[in-house]
């Protein structure tokens, strides 16, 4: 499913209902989005706090919240893109449950929407490496939380 910017796409992701509790999928090395495997991790977030901006130069990030909701904000300042200045906002949860599969070179900031624990997946292509990530302040990217 497309989400308005270029190198960003959402997958329904399958849920399986077990009377004795549900599975839920993430990602399948057959899948779109998968670029290899370098690790899994998981982020919590707060409810109202805003984790961003960040750039990765190299990683492929998927990302999925199988607690709680978060929103998760894209944009694209990649000159010569035919999505260039363009935002892409999604919410994602149980209720909204999908895999935003994210490419190298376009920034990130989500924040954390329900009480209690937000919890966001990362199935990256590499190992987490600082020098390959670009930040910057909340304000310095033009968006309204």
């Amino acid at each position: 499913m497309d989400t308005g910017i270029d190198g960003v796409t959402l997958t329904h992701l399958k849920i399986i209902n077990h009377p004795l509790g549900n599975i839920y999928h993430a990602l399948k090395k057959t899948d779109p989005g998968f670029n290899g495997f370098g690790e899994s991790y998981f982020s919590s977030i707060k409810e109202g706090a805003i984790k961003g901006w960040k750039k990765h130069l190299q990683m492929t990030l998927n990302l999925i919240v199988p607690v709680g909701s978060i929103r998760i904000v894209i944009y694209d300042d990649r000159i010569g893109s035919i999505t260039y200045g363009k935002f892409s906002t999604n919410f994602l949860s149980i209720q909204n449950y999908h895999r935003l599969t994210i490419q190298p070179g376009l920034w990130l900031a989500f924040q954390g929407i329900d009480k209690g624990l937000n919890l966001l997946q990362n199935i990256a292509n590499i190992e987490h490496n600082p020098n390959e990530t670009i930040k910057c302040q909340l304000d310095q990217i033009p968006y309204t939380w």
